[in-house]
């Protein structure tokens, strides 16, 4: 497959565009002759990279959280958007949200990079969804960080901690291949969550 890839010289996509090469991806410097974009830049630029891959028929798969996604909800081809990329941070949603059913009261803590620019992060936030009332979710941003995130649900006299932390990011890698893989056969418009994939 023929790939534009925003933000190769970002975090994950330096470390994503060898990934894409070794998998058999060729990676093209433009819109023009690609099959899909690949976007990890930063919030104030992945909507508009989304609009001109959606102007170009291109679909997308998108890894940059903060932006406005409701604006490529009916888009007239396949726009796939993941608050993480991380298998495991995806089972951590999942197996949260079953846990909430017999543990309600619940917070997030997520720790991150000192320069992720969203805060909470987009993970924080799905999981906040996922879980009964209003979450309160804590976040930290420090130098050293890659990506922390565990849900503390508490009832009386027990806590359980279900966590998930990203060491590198090579661990979104498996996560963006699965989404090119399923690419061509997702609907038109906004599919959002990796889960979706692993149904």
């Amino acid at each position: 497959m023929k790939i534009l890839l925003n933000g190769r010289e970002g975090k994950v996509g330096t470390v994503l565009e060898p990934a894409l090469e070794r998998a058999g991806h060729e990676l093209v410097d433009g819109l023009e002759g690609a099959d899909a974009m690949v976007d990890f830049t930063a919030p104030e630029a992945a909507l508009g990279n989304v609009q001109a891959a959606i102007a170009a028929s291109v679909p997308s798969v998108v890894g940059t959280s903060g932006w406005d996604t409701d604006a490529v909800r009916d888009a007239p081809v396949a726009v796939f958007y993941a608050p993480n990329f991380a298998v495991g941070a995806v089972l951590m949603m999942r197996f949260a949200e079953e846990a909430a059913r017999h543990l309600p009261s619940a917070e997030i803590v997520e720790l991150h990079h000192e320069t992720k620019v969203d805060s909470p992060s987009g993970t924080a936030k799905a999981t906040a969804e996922r879980l009964p009332g209003d979450p309160p979710v804590h976040s930290v941003r420090l130098p050293g960080l890659v990506a922390h995130q565990e849900v503390l649900l508490g009832a009386h006299g027990q806590l359980l901690t279900i966590s998930h932390d990203a060491l590198s990011r090579e661990a979104y890698v498996p996560g963006v291949l699965l989404a090119l893989e399923r690419l061509p056969s997702l609907p038109a418009g906004l599919t959002v969550g990796l889960d979706k994939l692993l149904a």
